[in-house]
C-alpha cells in the first residue's frame, strides 16, 4: 500500500478517472499527467468551446472573404491543441497555488503535489514546458491573436487566489475560460469586434453557471477550510441563480449571433442549447455530488449543440 490511504496501490488519485489512457503511459509520467488532468478531458473541452464558437461565428460574418475550409480546420485543430496544453498548464499552476488547501480536502489531498509524488520544483518545470508549447501554438496565428492570447495570462494568474478573497471565484474562472471567444474571432477577423465581446460576456455567465454546479461537490470541504464559491453563496438558491445566469448567457449569445449575422440554423442550435440548459436546471440535485458532476460534464454536449448549429449555418451561408 502507498503512504496515503487515498492513493491506491496503482498510484491513482482519489478524484481521477479510474480507467484512462494515462495509465498506459510509463509510470513516471503518471503524476505529471495527473497534474495536467489528462485523464479528464472535460476541462479542455470547456476551454475549447468559446474558441471554436467564435472562429465559426467570425467565419460566417466574414463573407464574401470567407477563409478556405482548410484554414478553418487548421485553426480549430490549433485551438484544440492549445486548449489541451493550456488547461494542463492552468491545472498545474492552480495545484501549485492551492497545495495547502488541497491537502485539507478529501477529494484533492491525493493529487501529486500534496501527496509528495511531485516536488514543487518538478511541477514548476512541467508548468514552464506546457507554457512554452502553448506559446508555440499561439505563434501560428496573426499578431492581433498573439497579443490577445498573451493578455489572457492575467486572468489565469489571478484566478486561483480568488477563492480566498471573494464569494465569486467562478466569475474569475469565467474571465479566463471564456477568453477563447476573443482569440477565435481575432484569428479570422484580426480585430476584436462587438460580436466577440458580447460572446465573451455570454460565456462568462455560462462558466459561472456550470462551475457553480461543479463546486457543489466540494461544498462541505470548502466550508471547513474557508474556501469561498458561488455554490456556498447561492446554497439552496442555486436553481434560481442558475436560471438567471443561463438566461443572461443565452441572451448575450443571441445578441452576438445577431450582430454577426448568424443564419437560421445557428439560431436553431441556440434554441436546442437553451433546452439543454433548462434540463440541467430541472434535474439538478445540489445534494447529490454524482449528479452535479454529470450535469457539469454535460456542458460539453451544450458546446457541441451550439457549435454544430454555427458550423452548419456557416456552411450553407
Amino acid at each position: 500500500m502507498s503512504e496515503r490511504a487515498d492513493i491506491d496501490e496503482q498510484g491513482k488519485v482519489a478524484d481521477a478517472i479510474r480507467h484512462s489512457f494515462v495509465y498506459f503511459l510509463p509510470r513516471p509520467v503518471w503524476p505529471y499527467a495527473q497534474l495536467a488532468r489528462w485523464e479528464r478531458p472535460i476541462g479542455w473541452w470547456l476551454l475549447m468551446w468559446p474558441c471554436w464558437w467564435s472562429t465559426v461565428l467570425a467565419t460566417g460574418a466574414s463573407e464574401p472573404a470567407t477563409p478556405p475550409a482548410a484554414t478553418i480546420a487548421w485553426y480549430l485543430a490549433l485551438f484544440t491543441a492549445g486548449a489541451i496544453v493550456m488547461r494542463g498548464a492552468g491545472c498545474t499552476y492552480n495545484d501549485l497555488v492551492d497545495q495547502d488547501i488541497d491537502d485539507q480536502v478529501a477529494r484533492t489531498r491525493s493529487r501529486p503535489l500534496p501527496s509528495g509524488r511531485v516536488s514543487r520544483a518538478q511541477a514548476i518545470a512541467f508548468l514552464v514546458l506546457q507554457l512554452l508549447i502553448g506559446l508555440a501554438i499561439l505563434l501560428q496565428f496573426n499578431a492581433t491573436t498573439i497579443i490577445v492570447g498573451l493578455a489572457s495570462m492575467v486572468t489565469v494568474v489571478i484566478y486561483p487566489f480568488m477563492k480566498r478573497i471573494t464569494w465569486w471565484p467562478q466569475l474569475f474562472l469565467g474571465l479566463a475560460f471564456s477568453w477563447g471567444a476573443l482569440v477565435g474571432w481575432t484569428a479570422i477577423a484580426a480585430d476584436v469586434a462587438s460580436p466577440a465581446l458580447v460572446l465573451y460576456a455570454g460565456c462568462i455567465f455560462w462558466v459561472i453557471g456550470y462551475d457553480t454546479i461543479y463546486a457543489h461537490q466540494d461544498i462541505e470541504d470548502d466550508a471547513l477550510v474557508g474556501v469561498k464559491s458561488t455554490a456556498r453563496l447561492f446554497a439552496e438558491r442555486t436553481k434560481p441563480a442558475l436560471i438567471a445566469l443561463y438566461a443572461v448567457a443565452l441572451a448575450l449569445f443571441a445578441v452576438a449571433f445577431y450582430l454577426a449575422g448568424a443564419g437560421p440554423i445557428a439560431w436553431l442550435g441556440l434554441a436546442a442549447g437553451a433546452a439543454h440548459m433548462a434540463w440541467q436546471v430541472a434535474t439538478l440535485d445540489i445534494h447529490d455530488p454524482e449528479r452535479c458532476l454529470k450535469l457539469f460534464k454535460s456542458n460539453s454536449h451544450f458546446g457541441w449543440i451550439v457549435f454544430v448549429g454555427l458550423m452548419v449555418a456557416a456552411m450553407v451561408g
